[in-house]
């Protein structure tokens, strides 16, 4: 229990000190995001635009569109929000497209005609 306390406390000071960021990319043609105000909107293909709204002790830039950084100092707000803004279009196996973390390697499958 200690420890993971220790780990917390220690997650804190290093927030507060450096901050912690994401990327996610977004792959796909017609996908894009924008902040505008205190939310952010995505066009991910559906027929509605998605619209989130900013956790307070958050920041989110869009540099290019299809880039997306999430500061914070809270370690876990910044990891949730990263992951709820990748949950609406999770990236897809056959072609590769949706909302991906920086570093994050998509295994392909082989369509249809590979099996000829």
């Amino acid at each position: 229990m200690a420890y993971k306390a220790s780990s917390i406390i220690r997650g804190m000071i290093e927030g507060v000190t450096n901050g912690f960021i994401k990327e996610l990319n977004i792959v796909g043609v017609g996908y894009k995001a924008a902040v505008a105000g205190k939310n952010l909107n995505l066009a991910l293909g559906f027929s509605h635009p998605v619209n989130l709204p900013i956790p307070t002790g958050i920041t989110v830039e869009t540099p290019k569109p299809t880039i997306i950084i999430i500061k914070g100092i809270d370690k876990e707000q910044v990891g949730q929000f990263a992951a709820l803004i990748r949950s609406y279009k999770m990236p897809e196996p056959y072609l590769g497209k949706g909302i991906l973390y920086k570093d994050e390697k998509i295994i392909r499958k082989a369509g249809k005609a590979a099996g000829k």
